[in-house]
């Protein structure tokens, strides 16, 4: 059994531990609720313009537009394609950062690493994207987005749409994908793949049946093709930082679920320490009376 100082300084350091845990949950908590106020915030206005590019390719199904060219001449193998993928700077979040990366290794397995571009978020992703490339097993790392995803904002949303869209634009990019972690429920984490470029039309301008409205023509000014070059990038942007917002809070959740388990698992050893103590104490004191005692007797005799 250790002696007495050795498990006050063991329970003086898991308290301190303690500490740590609790006041990470708290501020994992409200950074949550931070992060929830700010999308639910925004969210409405990009509805709105999910909605009118819906109606502008409503009344316009004629209109071509480079976001939508899915580049059909090219075979697969041959297509080159980006991966946005969103992780965290920071560990202490449970398992949220090893799904992720599970899951981008999943999505790149069957494809040509030599036509894979990433565009990695999050410091862990990029020391291990990083890692694998100079090992030779894996694509090429672009983009650098430093603390990028602890602090989702629409001005760095836009930053990276913009890169995208204009390696998109200059066909350094046939195809861009967004991998991120969706928050289903509290309890229930999922890790997710998003197209975001070439546009379908089917996700755009159809009926809650799923049939494709026909309405007459309208007119736009000073074209349709312009209105769409304006909404279209914007439409991206908001696609991007809801990606961000959802993946930061699905961060934070697990951040709370793990320090909240580590802060139960640190009073549990208190608990059994301070037993263990009282006992160490208990026979210390005993001891000490027996040799009084002994003492005693031995005087007397």
């Amino acid at each position: 059994m250790p002696n007495i100082r050795e498990i006050r300084e063991r329970i003086a350091s898991i308290q301190q531990i303690l500490k740590i845990t609790n006041a990470m949950y708290l501020i994992s908590s409200s950074k949550l609720k931070k992060a929830r106020k700010a999308l639910d915030s925004t969210e409405p206005y990009f509805y709105k313009l999910m909605e009118t590019i819906g109606s502008v390719l409503e009344h316009t199904p004629h209109v071509r537009q480079m976001y939508f060219d899915r580049r059909t001449g090219i075979p697969d193998d041959k297509r080159k394609k980006g991966y946005i993928i969103i992780t965290g700077d920071k560990g202490l979040c449970g398992s949220y950062n090893h799904n992720i990366l599970k899951f981008a290794d999943q999505q790149l397995k069957d494809q040509n690493l030599d036509n894979c571009y990433l565009f990695v978020m999050g410091q862990v992703g990029r020391m291990y994207f990083q890692r694998r490339m100079n090992s030779g097993k894996q694509a090429y790392v672009d983009g650098e987005f430093l603390y990028t995803t602890q602090n989702p904002t629409l001005y760095r949303a836009a930053e990276i749409a913009e890169l995208v869209i204009e390696k998109f634009k200059n066909k350094e990019l046939d195809e861009v994908y967004l991998l991120y972690t969706d928050m289903v429920n509290s309890n229930l984490q999922e890790p997710r793949t998003v197209r975001l470029l070439p546009f379908e039309r089917r996700h755009l301008g159809r009926a809650a049946d799923g049939t494709v409205k026909k309405l007459p023509k309208a007119s736009f000014v000073p074209s349709p093709e312009k209105v769409m070059d304006y909404l279209i990038p914007n439409y991206a942007k908001g696609i991007i930082y809801g990606a961000m917002v959802e993946a930061f809070c699905c961060e934070q959740q697990s951040r709370m679920t793990a320090m909240d388990a580590a802060t139960n698992s640190a009073k549990d050893m208190i608990r059994e320490l301070s037993l263990l103590y009282n006992r160490a104490r208990q026979a210390a004191i005993t001891q000490e009376i027996t040799e009084v005692c002994g003492g005693a007797q031995s005087i007397n005799d």
